[in-house]
């Protein structure tokens, strides 16, 4: 019978395994023909492979450029016939120069890529910016936003357990996020637009948002914000569960952008107003022509390893933007009234530096963008296929929105002068602090606009001024943001949705807060 061995001889032998290994492979390497040709191979290959290249081995001829697994980088990957950098490149025929593009999801990695000189430019959203702006040694690299990618539009989602029917509900809930990351940017605005803040919720912290929906399995949150498709695979999972909401109807909460130092840009500035313009022109064929599409996607999933079907489905997610909409984005155009990177940076720079993510807040908008490769570009990208995005169109408000569930309900104090229904400049004031932001941020779903009253008076002349309240709010909105009439379903409630502990108008208190006008986001 053999002996048993105790776990110090195991453990033993393995030393000594390993020891031979190491000494015969250091006797092979330095005193045999093969272990002086590998050495020789290995210094040979020494620095190029991998990302962590010697900048100073780079070709200056080549932009290096990170991206992550999304759909709205697919302009890129076209107009440059894949990944890598190669001479079939349209940036290389129509502008002289590569690009190298690179996958790398892990923000670290490609941050601290980008302070080696590894990558000239990396991707972000422009409300996770003050990350890179705030902190004063990565503000010390001059970032720089030059190009807008594209929209969220159904990517991203929040998804609920059982019991919670609107944002409204997840008051006091546990709700798991990737931190940090721009999923506590579409937390924060889902909750602002219910009336509640960040702290009115326990974030169940993250690294991503795959965990994020692993969570959701559990019993340890009721709700996630997580990315396409673990919004349907995560609800399918969870019995009860649905998806609250989308970046369809919170249509502009996470803007995708680009960005490189200060320094890169000025060094290269051809290059990247050629890079700026020819992603300009691969959207507009993007967006005008299905077969252009499929080859984009067909490029978009060689490099992340997907599927083609999958590479689609990542497009179909995303709005790509094209020179109009980077016009809007950046301030370039004072007639736009709606989101603007200017609005998503420095409404999340402010919240990052209330959670204690970033140190300071950030600096202005202005400082920390070059629109030098939008306005090269101007005169060369025209026609329609370069125009803006249209504000959505909507049908007539119908019967059944008028009592459909909302998505998130937010009660606003708009004071009246007794019987009148015109807004005074304070009203206005309101509106633009408490309302405006919340109805361009869900700008393609429906607000519900309901006018409430206490029950001084006659229960029908309330109900017909309630009415006409709640449209002088809507024809409000309409002429300063330029919103669509059909976008608006007007709701006259009279005295008969009094705020719960009030309903017999007890108080001159309780009075004022029946005296109120509740906005509603609903699906369209």
């Amino acid at each position: 019978m053999g002996t048993r061995l105790t776990s110090f001889s195991k453990l033993l032998i393995t030393l000594l395994i390993l020891a031979a290994i190491f000494f015969a492979g250091r006797y092979l390497l330095n005193n045999t023909k093969l272990g002086q040709d590998l050495k020789n191979q290995a210094e040979a290959n020494k620095g190029t492979s991998g990302v962590n290249t010697n900048k100073m081995d780079r070709d200056p001829n080549t932009l290096r450029v990170q991206l992550v697994t999304w759909g709205g980088f697919a302009p890129g990957l076209y107009f440059n016939e894949g990944a890598a950098a190669n001479t079939q490149s349209r940036f290389y025929k129509d502008y002289g120069f590569k690009v190298d593009f690179k996958i790398e999801n892990d923000l670290i990695n490609a941050m601290n890529g980008w302070i080696a000189g590894e990558y000239d430019a990396l991707v972000l959203t422009a409300d996770a910016f003050p990350m890179y702006t705030a902190p004063d040694d990565l503000n010390a690299m001059d970032p720089r936003a030059f190009l807008m990618t594209d929209w969220s539009r159904g990517a991203d989602a929040v998804i609920v357990k059982r019991g919670i029917n609107s944002a409204n509900d997840l008051k006091g809930k546990r709700v798991a996020v990737a931190v940090p990351s721009p999923a506590q940017t579409l937390l924060n605005n889902t909750l602002e637009a219910a009336g509640l803040n960040y702290n009115d919720v326990t974030v169940v912290a993250t690294t991503d948002n795959l965990k994020a929906a692993q969570l959701f399995r559990t019993d340890d949150v009721d709700a996630a914000v997580v990315w396409a498709p673990d919004d349907q695979l995560a609800t399918a999972d969870v019995a009860g569960s649905k998806i609250l909401l989308t970046t369809k109807e919170q249509s502009h909460t996470l803007g995708g952008i680009m960005f490189a130092s200060e320094s890169t840009i000025q060094q290269k500035k051809d290059m990247f107003n050629g890079l700026y313009e020819g992603w300009m022109k691969a959207v507009a064929e993007l967006n005008n022509n299905e077969s252009n599409r499929n080859k984009a996607a067909k490029y978009l999933a060689e490099a992340n390893g997907l599927s083609i079907e999958d590479a689609k489905g990542m497009m179909d997610n995303v709005y790509l933007a094209g020179q109009g909409d980077n016009v809007n984005f950046f301030g370039l155009n004072s007639a736009y009234k709606g989101q603007k990177g200017q609005d998503l940076y420095e409404k999340m720079g402010r919240k990052f530096k209330e959670l204690d993510i970033i140190p300071k807040i950030p600096p202005a908008w202005r400082s920390v963008i070059y629109t030098g490769a939008i306005t090269a570009a101007e005169s060369h990208l025209t026609g329609p296929q370069y125009a803006a995005e249209k504000t959505k169109e909507f049908a007539a408000p119908t019967k059944n929105e008028k009592t459909s569930e909302a998505i998130a309900t937010k009660a606003v104090s708009i004071t009246f002068p007794t019987g009148r229904f015109d807004l005074d400049e304070n009203a206005k004031t309101i509106i633009d602090l408490q309302f405006a932001d919340i109805a361009k941020t869900y700008a393609n779903a429906k607000i519900r606009i309901e006018g409430n009253t206490d029950n001084v008076g006659s229960k029908q002349s309330n109900m017909a001024l309630s009415q006409k309240r709640a449209r002088s709010v809507a024809d409000y909105l309409k002429r300063q943001y330029n919103m669509p009439e059909n976008r608006f379903v007007i709701i006259g409630n009279g005295p008969d949705k009094p705020v719960p502990g009030c309903e017999s108008n007890q108080t001159e208190d309780c009075k004022a807060k029946n005296r109120r006008t509740d906005f509603q986001i609903i699906h369209d």
